[in-house]
């Protein structure tokens, strides 16, 4: 087995363990990487982010959807990305892992876009570690919102798919991402 699937299948066990079942489950993992074009892309790297980036969600599912059938119901919402619906520059490790991640799922995925989080930041620092704020102002320019989205606002939404409101929404890829996807 795998150190990925020990990792999934021992978080899973735990949260059996300390709560006695799993009502929901927000598969979010992510990691970017250095920003190269695909040709000068680190195998290692690559490797690395779709390991995080895919095989910890596929391992996520594997073993939390065991338990919510033994249980009979259960929620679940797996995070991808806009990266997942369009491509984005320099990124191929990601962008090939959250398009597996829709792929894999197709089931209350949601695609958030530019949410400032630690991740967002870093990359935005890779480009220019001194300006990396005047980066990040010009990457939301063409967006509607023209602005950042909140990591906050993604847990709203991602609150609302775990609830019993939203039992009919199945098989949805929901961009989160201010009208970035639209836009781009």
């Amino acid at each position: 087995m795998s150190p990925t699937s020990r990792r999934s299948r021992k978080y899973v066990a735990e949260t059996v363990k300390r709560v006695g079942h799993i009502g929901g489950f927000f598969n979010n993992a992510g990691i970017e990487s250095t920003l190269n074009p695909t040709e000068d892309f680190g195998s290692d790297e690559f490797s690395k982010v779709v390991d995080i980036n895919l095989s910890d969600v596929f391992y996520g599912l594997k073993h939390v959807l065991k338990i919510m059938r033994a249980q009979g119901s259960g929620s679940v919402v797996n995070t991808a990305s806009v990266g997942g619906i369009r491509g984005v520059g320099n990124q191929s490790g990601y962008v090939a892992a959250k398009h597996g991640v829709v792929g894999l799922t197709r089931n209350s995925a949601i695609a958030p876009g530019a949410i400032m989080t630690p991740m967002v930041e870093e990359s935005l620092k890779q480009i220019d570690p001194q300006n990396w704020e005047k980066v990040g102002e010009s990457f939301v320019e063409p967006n509607p919102m023209k602005r950042f989205g909140k990591p906050e606002e993604v847990g709203q939404l991602v609150a609302f798919l775990l609830s019993g409101d939203a039992g009919f929404i199945n098989a949805a890829v929901i961009p989160i991402d201010g009208g970035q996807s639209y836009k781009y």
